[in-house]
């Protein structure tokens, strides 16, 4: 019997969820989840429960800004900028070097740096999402409050 290794992201999520209290377990997906389409499409759900997550570099000091956003909406930029100051792309090696993930895989707890993380407030229309969990093919479920609970971000318009 082959026993399935989780990589090494997801691995970190797992304990991560479990040391928080989260009752959850992740999901591996048959295909990639590196775009929300995909996820939703592998999931069954709507676009919009799915929790994409989009890293973003703050100008003045170089910090990580992650926005979790509903898998059907575009992130206002200058929303996001309103709320942490001026904010520019971030390529997969500062996402990769700040999160500890790669991109189609960033969850939005358990990274390896300081992150700041805001929440999209149109994922409350619904009352279970779905997040990365580390790796492009891993998720994980849970309610937009327990997203807020565990991440202790704030909640704003930002899309």
């Amino acid at each position: 019997m082959t026993t399935f290794e989780l990589p090494d992201g997801a691995r970190r999520v797992v304990a991560w969820l479990a040391a928080a209290g989260h009752p959850e377990p992740i999901v591996m997906l048959p295909v990639t989840g590196r775009t929300a389409a995909d996820a939703a499409a592998a999931l069954g759900v709507e676009l919009g429960q799915i929790a994409k997550s989009i890293v973003f570099r703050r100008i003045h000091d170089d910090a990580a800004i992650l926005v979790v956003a509903a898998g059907d909406r575009r992130v206002d930029e200058a929303k996001v900028s309103a709320l942490v100051g001026p904010i520019g792309r971030a390529d997969a090696s500062y996402v990769k070097a700040h999160t500890g993930f790669s991109i189609g895989g960033v969850c939005p707890v358990a990274h390896t740096g300081d992150v700041v993380v805001l929440i999209d407030a149109e994922l409350s229309r619904f009352e279970q999402i779905w997040a990365a969990a580390g790796h492009p093919h891993a998720v994980f479920p849970l309610s937009p409050d327990q997203l807020h609970a565990l991440t202790g971000a704030p909640v704003a318009d930002i899309c």
